[in-house]
């Protein structure tokens, strides 16, 4: 035996399952995933700032949020079944409720969150006005802009105020009160909206997915509160504006600190959130998002910087989801990720009994 020779054969080092993939990737298509995790998230957040924005007697903002909410909720159903290829098969997630299931639990969810917001968005666009009148504009404000106009402009403007028929007038006068309190119901279902996407993409067996559990929830939060505080932003005038540019920045903040702990905590599992196209894409994201957190914080000068810090957090939200589901399915598709945490489980099981 030479000198320096090892004498033994080196122990095997288990890295893959003869380079096949252990676990399959996740079938879930793009757009329509990352789009209805953005959009329902986006729904989510949205209607917290429409309720924080009615206590606080920002009419518009309240208004911006309350459509936000709805129009977001029903697209992201739209994407959902678009996912699932048939409406009747998101009927049939209805007809069972599963404590113990996400799917069931989210579905659930999406249906009374979606009732909820529409309810308080028909209200915030149906204004009663006068006995038998009804003012349809597209929001209240509108609609106290329309009668100003009406009281200076003789005839044409007038009309924007139109007699309906007294069932639709008794109808509309009990909305307000009605989508106050779909408003405020909102409240408890939105959070929910905002989260339940991450408890349900972690629990799979998708390694970079399942080993993130923890910090999931607050990314997805954190992204929906910034995604829903940018809308607000681009669509509420800049006296209004001032919730919606908090809540921007504090989620940006809390979807940047998760995202950077999430990936120095999973070490290994969580190369996929570095490299190849879902780490340009997180990367991309990072970058987008503290750019519009930072452009937030002086929007309130000009309508400018208001406009690019929504685009960037819109556009930062988006990445972070499609991100997320390129992650997925790069830790699915190497055996790496699922084999390399298995064993080191396994050899910190038998630690204490070797130490025995």
């Amino acid at each position: 035996m030479r000198r320096g020779e090892e004498t033994m054969v080196p122990e095997a080092e288990f890295r893959s399952y003869y380079g096949q993939p252990i676990i399959k990737s996740p079938i879930w298509h793009e757009p329509h995933m990352p789009l209805y995790l953005y959009l329902g998230g986006t729904s989510g957040a949205a209607s917290v700032i429409s309720a924080v924005a009615t206590l606080t007697g920002r009419d518009r903002l309240a208004l911006t949020a309350r459509v936000t909410a709805a129009a977001g909720a029903a697209a992201g159903a739209g994407f959902l079944v678009a996912e699932l290829g048939r409406p009747e098969r998101f009927l049939n997630m209805l007809r069972v409720f599963k404590p113990t299931s996400p799917m069931s639990v989210g579905s659930w969810l999406l249906a009374a969150h979606s009732g909820l917001t529409t309810l308080a968005a028909v209200s915030a666009v149906a204004v009663p006005h006068g006995p038998g009148i009804t003012v349809f504009p597209p929001a209240r404000i509108m609609a106290s802009s329309a009668v100003r106009a009406a009281r200076t402009v003789p005839v044409p403007h007038a009309k924007i105020a139109v007699a309906l028929p007294c069932w639709i007038a008794r109808i509309a006068r009990i909305l307000p009160a009605a989508g106050d309190a779909a408003a405020l119901a909102a409240v408890l279902t939105g959070p929910l909206m905002s989260t339940y996407t991450a408890v349900l993409v972690a629990d799979t067996a998708v390694p970079a997915w399942h080993e993130a559990h923890r910090e999931l929830p607050f990314l997805f939060a954190g992204s929906a509160l910034a995604s829903a505080g940018a809308v607000a932003m681009l669509a509420t005038p800049r006296r209004e504006a001032g919730p919606a540019r908090a809540a921007a920045v504090l989620g940006a903040a809390v979807e940047t600190v998760a995202g950077a702990v999430m990936e120095h905590r999973l070490g290994l599992v969580g190369e996929p959130y570095r490299l190849g196209r879902s780490g340009r894409l997180m990367r991309t994201a990072r970058a987008l998002t503290v750019g519009g957190a930072l452009l937030a914080t002086v929007a309130g000068r000009g309508r400018a910087l208001g406009a690019l810090s929504g685009l960037a957090l819109t556009a930062g939200a988006l990445c972070t989801r499609f991100g997320v589901l390129a992650a997925g399915r790069a830790s699915a598709a190497d055996p790496k990720y699922t084999v390399v945490p298995q064993r080191e489980r396994l050899e910190a099981a038998k630690a204490p009994e070797l130490g025995a």
